[in-house]
Order: C-alpha cells, then sequence, then structure tokens
C-alpha cells in the first residue's frame, strides 16, 4: 500500500515536472524573436517575383504631376500610390531609418475623370504599372545607397518577374532630390508623421 502510494506520488510529480518544462519551453518560444520572413521572392537567377499582398502594406502618400500642369509632358503623369513593408516601417517608426531589407512598392493608377460630384480635380484612373525599390546591403552592395530599382511595367497585364533596372535610370535622380535616403519622404506624409515619433 505504501510503495503503491509512493509510485503514485512519483508519477504525479514526474507529470507535473513535464508540464512545467513544457510551459517553460512555450514561453521561451514567445518571447524568442520570429524570423522575419521577407516579404519579396527572387528567382534563381536574381529577377524579382511580383511582390503579393502589397495593398495590405504600410501606406505613405500618392504623389501626382499630371500633365495638364506640366504642358502635356510629365515625366510622371499618373498617380503614384506608395507603400512600405510593415516591418520596414515599424522600424523607421522607432529609427528615423530604413532598415536593410526595406521594401517599398509603386503602384501607378492612371488620371482617370477630372469632375465629379465634389467638384473638378484629378481622380483615380485604372492600375496601370507597378515598380518596386528594395535595400539590400548584400545583394545590392554595389549600388548607390544599397537600393535597387525594379519595374513590372506600365501596361496590363504585367510581368510577373523582371531585372533590376539600371542605377542611371533610377538612382542618380533620387540621389539629387530625394529628402532622406534615397527615398522621397518630403512627398509621404505618413512618413513624415511616423519620422516624428522615432528615438
Amino acid at each position: 500500500m505504501i510503495g503503491s502510494n509512493r509510485k503514485r506520488m512519483i508519477a504525479g510529480l514526474a507529470t507535473i515536472l513535464a508540464a512545467a518544462g513544457m510551459l517553460k519551453m512555450l514561453a521561451s518560444a514567445a518571447e524568442a524573436p520570429a524570423e522575419q520572413k521577407s516579404p519579396i521572392e527572387f528567382t534563381a537567377d536574381g529577377k524579382l517575383k511580383q511582390p503579393e499582398g502589397y495593398r495590405k502594406w504600410v501606406y505613405v502618400g500618392t504623389p501626382l504631376t499630371p500633365n495638364d500642369l506640366n504642358d502635356g509632358e510629365a515625366m510622371f503623369p499618373d498617380f503614384h500610390a506608395v507603400y512600405i513593408d510593415p516591418e520596414s516601417y515599424a522600424e523607421y517608426e522607432k529609427t528615423g531609418k530604413f532598415r536593410d531589407g526595406t521594401v517599398m512598392v509603386k503602384e501607378l493608377v492612371a488620371v482617370g475623370d477630372k469632375e465629379a460630384s465634389s467638384g473638378k480635380g484629378y481622380f483615380m484612373g485604372d492600375f496601370i504599372g507597378l515598380e518596386t525599390a528594395i535595400k539590400d546591403s548584400k545583394r545590392f552592395k554595389d549600388e548607390p545607397g544599397n537600393w535597387a530599382y525594379f519595374s513590372f511595367g506600365h501596361k496590363y497585364p504585367l510581368q510577373k518577374e523582371t531585372e533590376k533596372r539600371s542605377s542611371a535610370n533610377c538612382n542618380a535622380c533620387h540621389q539629387g532630390n530625394a529628402a532622406q535616403d534615397y527615398v522621397f519622404t518630403q512627398f509621404y506624409p505618413v512618413l513624415r508623421a511616423a519620422a516624428q515619433h522615432s528615438k
């Protein structure tokens, strides 16, 4: 009888210790930083695949330089809806800097109607293009600021994957005119507001 009780006590104690160990493991796993999955993907030969789900990222602004205000010859006459991946936005909020791995997507939208019930203006039409900028010090170590630029086209259907554009096409303009780290933060009110709260 005594031996039987002792066995039950030992078994019960072993169960409690096992449960405590499992709880400790679960707590450690919860505290460990989750490995961040990149919001973009490259092919084996280095082409960028068209990003997915970017419309659920953090929207930062929509610059517009319409033809009407540029003698009919604007370089970029469309709306440019710009998004940043959520992890990079969170880092920017904390530090006011663009982390290594930052991805920004620019979705081109045609100017549609110029008159609505609210009055005359510029109203968004159809999606017409997609571009991406990526900061990566390993993959693009020779690019100014480690930024590389990609275009999936300015007419649907878009390319499913694309090669990096020449530095001369984008970097020179960004380097000479962007307010911060090759990014036109002066035109993105969401980033301007976030930078005010960074440490």
